[in-house]
């Protein structure tokens, strides 16, 4: 095998297919899928109308580089994501790759349009793996380590969060601190920020905070940036997770959800930033891909409904809300209070004082991949569950899924005790 061992493997197994939140390994074992490719399947593994989407157009035209020759689907992707993001006025935008790519994008376009350098981002985020975009990462290891220098300058801010120890009013007066005593606020290009983090831990912002975060931006001319990488696309039980904060940025980030497994990503923005760049600026010459549009639009069209998106995310919920509360009355002390919001939620795991116990989550991964289920790790603590099994899994499987991984901690548990 000749892939290179920088590439770290959660689950050291090789899967065939899947179906919805279903897969199966090279072997034929059978797996419930909590991780949905990092979140890149809301709509499950080879959902109908996407299979179909991609098989019809690539009988058609698998790719035309836009920049070169433009293609229908790309003017109607970039029509329907602009209606599908629920802001006061239109959105234009770009496709992309990959997320990465779209937050390199985002911060060439605030650099290009306020004449400035330096950007904002904060503690425990994560905005992907290219230059640019590690600077913006909330944490060193494993993805800065041994780089030097990196694209900047970036500054980080903590990330204050219903589901952490850090308030509101911390994180101004973290903010007020910096540009009295490291930076001018007229250097100041964008500040990023995840509306819920995804690997930091499924915590979601403080929504005084991104209100605050707004009126600073307005005041001083600088680009809110929210990404929406992974919290997009219906993973919150709305389609985007801004909606719950009732604030809008000037730019959104989006990838993962978008087309249904296959890459793609996309910046979009207000006209007055996406307009104001010379020609030639973006592009690339595999985004917009023909074969990704059609999935993005199939999937578009799904999740267009926003009662059954509704009844997805509130379902997830109640359910993983239920089955915590019991684990909790059964005596389960190693589980801390859940975090996040619709389906994206994590589950701390922590020790008998309370703090994080990432050893645990360590013995559960592949206790629980033994039994049928995969997990995906997250947290500065690498002690959060976080939970990514398709919208659209049965009640049945996930609440069967649930109850492997709590039978599993029980067994944990009881072992240390012990």
């Amino acid at each position: 095998m000749k892939v290179t061992s920088a590439l770290s493997i959660i689950h050291p197994i090789t899967v065939s297919h899947g179906k919805n939140a279903t897969v199966w390994d090279t072997e034929g074992k059978e797996y419930i899928d909590f991780i949905g490719g990092i979140g890149v399947l809301n709509l499950g593994h080879c959902h109908p109308k996407i299979v179909s989407a991609i098989t019809d157009q690539a009988q058609k035209l698998t790719h035309s580089a836009y920049n070169a020759v433009p293609h229908q689907l790309y003017k109607d992707l970039l029509t329907a994501l602009s209606e599908f993001i629920p802001t006061k006025t239109p959105f234009f935008g770009m496709l992309t790759n990959s997320g990465a790519e779209s937050t390199e994008n985002a911060l060439k376009i605030a650099r290009m349009n306020t004449g400035r350098l330096v950007s904002i981002a904060f503690d425990g985020g994560f905005h992907g793996r290219t230059l640019a975009a590690l600077n913006l990462n909330g944490k060193v290891l494993p993805y800065k380590k041994s780089l030097g220098p990196l694209p900047g300058p970036v500054y980080h801010l903590p990330f204050p969060s219903p589901d952490n120890t850090v308030t509101s009013q911390m994180a101004i007066e973290a903010l007020e601190r910096l540009i009295n005593v490291e930076i001018d606020v007229n250097d100041i290009s964008s500040i990023f920020v995840e509306p819920v983090q995804g690997e930091g831990g499924f915590q979601v912002l403080d929504r005084d905070f991104a209100h605050y975060l707004r009126e600073f931006c307005d005041k001083h001319g600088i680009v809110y940036v929210f990404d929406e990488i992974q919290s997009g696309f219906g993973r919150t039980g709305m389609p985007f997770a801004f909606q719950h904060l009732e604030v809008e940025p000037d730019i959104i980030l989006l990838a993962k959800s978008i087309a249904g497994g296959l890459p793609l990503g996309a910046v979009m923005g207000k006209q007055r930033l996406m307009e104001n760049l010379p020609p030639g600026s973006l592009g690339g010459t595999f985004s917009g891909n023909t074969i990704a549009c059609a999935a993005a639009l199939a999937t578009i069209e799904i999740l267009s409904d926003h009662e059954t998106l509704k009844k997805w995310g509130e379902g997830y919920e109640s359910m993983v809300k239920e089955i915590h509360a019991q684990w909790i009355s059964e005596g389960l002390s190693c589980v801390g209070e859940l975090t996040g919001i619709g389906a994206m939620i994590g589950i701390p795991l922590i020790k008998q004082n309370g703090e994080p116990d990432p050893d645990m989550l360590t013995k559960l991964l592949p206790m629980a991949r033994e039994r049928g289920l995969l997990l995906m790790p997250s947290g500065k603590n690498r002690n959060i569950i976080r939970l990514l099994a398709p919208l659209t899994i049965s009640s049945e499987q996930l609440r069967a899924g649930l109850v492997i991984l709590g039978e599993c901690l029980f067994t944990i548990m009881n072992l240390q005790v012990e």
